[in-house]
């Protein structure tokens, strides 16, 4: 048995007398009778604990603290609300309180469950709230989930996102980040293979993994290199007691993390020193940057081991999708028969993770959807990160997602059947 996840466990725990010492070092030389509070030596103590605390510290889940948007040059409150949940999600809902915000298209925004909290998304929420009613995944950190809720797999996340479509459908458009681009569009084709009234209107699939055969990136050719005897060997641990989860085979957070750090170690070495100089040098401004990103970046969560292996295996290594291979519930997931939802796909140019025509291939992998239904979008000068937040993404992909969405919301209403 991989003992990862108690070594990690155990080394938090032998840290915490050297954390509270550093807490007790920290306040004292904030104190405002210390006479070196202020001065470069008692800044450079303090800098060098607040270093060592937040990088031994376990970062919760972060909020979405989104209180308000602007609609019409009117700013108008935000609410969350749950709106649909299951063991392993919720959908939060962002209701705002304008005449005109029932009117606008739903977009049911699919976070990745790849590590992150959704909240990691939180920039694209708010770029959202004028113009949608905005709805967004919330994956339940497994090692939170017990064991009697059973077993979450890629079949059972392809039944989630069924799920989902039906209750919020049929007038539904759907944004998948990253990894859901294959459950996403996988669930959509089963639902028009079998004519589902409930089918969503549009789907708007951003540097997704669709076909990792092209421009293959060090993620995709690491999990062809290893095979999945690998990863199910190194990367699956048993949650520890403690946690409501104990005892259920997870690919642990921490280790996710380390995986996204070591890709640009030294990018994330030189951001802590340059924190460090900025406590010194009193430049608070720049110091609560780094801590915002760090605060969100840091927060990770765990993957049940079934879904994690899973996707491994069929996206990334045996490529079934593409290949017209993939099975959900002993039925084919074809492509072949998606003709009524549209489809917009976005890359980033310069995305080291999903790399340049693997998300494109969505669009060619259906043909049987008229062209007026297909759009792809490549961001010049944009990373993974980039293609669904920061201000390329405001200003360049975001009016393009608005107005595609309007298009197709335009359309022809579908008739929800009843649920007698």
């Amino acid at each position: 048995m991989n003992l990862s996840y108690y070594w990690y466990e155990t080394a938090h725990w032998l840290l915490g007398p050297a954390r509270a010492a550093t807490d007790v070092t920290k306040t004292l030389f904030e104190s405002p009778g210390n006479p070196f509070t202020n001065t470069p030596y008692g800044r450079t103590v303090t800098a060098a604990c607040e270093l060592f605390e937040r990088t031994t510290r376990r970062y919760g889940k972060p909020e979405f603290g989104l209180p308000t948007t602007v609609i019409d040059g009117e700013a108008v409150p935000v609410t969350e609300r749950i709106v649909w949940e299951r063991p392993f999600c919720e959908v939060i809902s962002f209701d705002r309180d304008h005449p005109r915000a029932k009117a606008q298209p739903k977009l049911l925004i699919v976070a990745p469950m790849s590590g992150h909290y959704a909240t990691l998304l939180r920039g694209t929420v708010e770029t959202f709230l004028p113009t949608h009613q905005v709805m967004i995944t919330d994956w339940t950190d497994a090692r939170m989930v017990p064991l009697a809720e059973g077993s979450f797999d890629l079949d059972d996340y392809i039944d989630y996102m069924i799920a989902m479509f039906r209750s919020f459908g049929p007038d539904l458009h759907v944004m998948a980040v990253c990894q859901p681009a294959v459950p996403v569009i996988a669930a959509i084709a089963r639902m028009e293979a079998e004519d589902d009234p409930c089918t969503p209107r549009s789907m708007i699939l951003m540097g997704g993994p669709i076909d990792t055969r092209r421009s293959p990136t060090a993620v995709n050719q690491l999990a062809e290199e290893r095979g999945i005897e690998w990863f199910r060997q190194h990367c699956v641990s048993k949650v520890p007691p403690a946690h409501p989860g104990f005892w259920r085979s997870v690919y642990p957070g921490f280790l996710q993390l380390s995986g996204f750090m070591a890709m640009n170690l030294d990018r994330h070495v030189s951001a802590h020193w340059e924190m460090f100089n900025h406590l010194v040098d009193g430049d608070g401004d720049s110091a609560e940057k780094h801590r915002d990103f760090y605060d969100e970046y840091m927060a990770v969560m765990d993957l049940t081991a079934e879904f994690y292996l899973q996707t491994v295996d069929k996206v990334f290594v045996r490529h079934e999708l593409p290949k017209g291979e993939m099975m959900h519930r002993d039925k084919p997931v074809d492509l072949m028969a998606i003709r009524r939802c549209a489809i917009m796909a976005i890359e980033g140019e310069r995305d080291d993770i999903s790399g340049v025509g693997q998300t494109l291939a969505a669009l060619e992998l259906t043909p049987n959807l008229s062209s007026d239904k297909k759009l792809y979008h490549l961001q010049d000068g944009v990373g993974h990160y980039g293609v669904f937040n920061g201000s390329r993404f405001r200003a360049e992909i975001a009016p393009r997602i608005v107005e595609f969405t309007q298009t197709h919301e335009r359309e022809p209403a579908r008739k929800k059947p009843s649920r007698s």
